[in-house]
């Protein structure tokens, strides 16, 4: 048998009609995943979908905004997830515009609070009693290394949800460490989906590998994470990011 394979397990991956959720799905799929395309957008959703299935993997598409916890518990319903990965972030529904935290108002934290932290109670705890109960799970959490380490580019609330999150999860790990059911969070560092060519190419210079990270960079570690060999990692926030910086 090869590793990390992962016939037979269904995999929820929220925020997945895009960028880095896409690749996360596309991973999984080709490890044998039957994959659950999240996004509050049907027709980017239905595209993912439309892709896996023509490259021959199993999928299927599930519109809900995890931010909405009814929505959640009512799209889920009794599916059993084995795995389930947290990956629906940024601003949410509405485009993250960097600013200082100064001279934000408080109700503009709370689109990134949300999703970035609220979106992974609402999941993680929705799938969690299944995962118990069969014996086997695997949580993973996309976070970031502004959430680890803090940056200075204006978006403090996003980084205070990503902070939130990854402590939310490893203290859910130590809860459930011996039901079988492992939780890990990835921090990631700068991605390709950062900024126009001529800003990437810059910020590549920074990282020690020469390059930003990609969508299957991402798809790779959440592969190892959601499979039987894993099952002594949990209650980690692993870095990914070339080499840089992100704990």
């Amino acid at each position: 048998m090869a590793m990390f394979e992962l016939h037979g397990r269904t995999a929820l991956i929220t925020g997945a009609g895009q960028g880095m959720g896409t690749g996360v799905a596309e991973v999984l799929a080709a490890q044998g995943a039957h994959v659950l395309v999240n996004d509050l957008d049907g027709s980017r959703a239905d595209a993912v979908v439309g892709q896996l299935r023509d490259n021959g993997h199993s999928a299927e598409a599930m519109i809900f905004d995890v931010t909405d916890l009814e929505a959640v518990r009512r799209a889920i319903a009794e599916r059993p997830i084995d795995i389930l990965v947290n990956n629906a972030g940024n601003g949410g529904a509405e485009t993250m515009q960097p600013r200082k935290f100064v001279d934000t108002d408080p109700g503009e934290w709370e689109g990134p609070l949300a999703v970035n932290l609220g979106g992974v109670m609402n999941c993680t705890h929705t799938v969690l009693p299944g995962m118990v109960a069969r014996g086997w799970g695997r949580v993973i959490g996309v976070v970031s290394g502004a959430g680890t380490q803090g940056v200075h580019i204006g978006v403090a609330a996003y980084s205070a949800g990503k902070a939130g999150a990854a402590g939310l999860l490893r203290s859910v790990a130590l809860e459930v460490a011996r039901k079988g059911v492992t939780v890990n969070s990835i921090a990631l560092g700068l991605m390709s989906n950062t900024g126009g060519s001529d800003i990437t190419a810059g910020l590549a210079k920074t990282i020690p590998t020469g390059r930003l990270g990609t969508p299957h960079d991402l798809g790779a570690l959440c592969a190892y994470l959601a499979s039987d060999e894993a099952s002594w990692m949990t209650a980690q926030t692993i870095p990914l990011a070339g080499g840089s910086i992100t704990s």
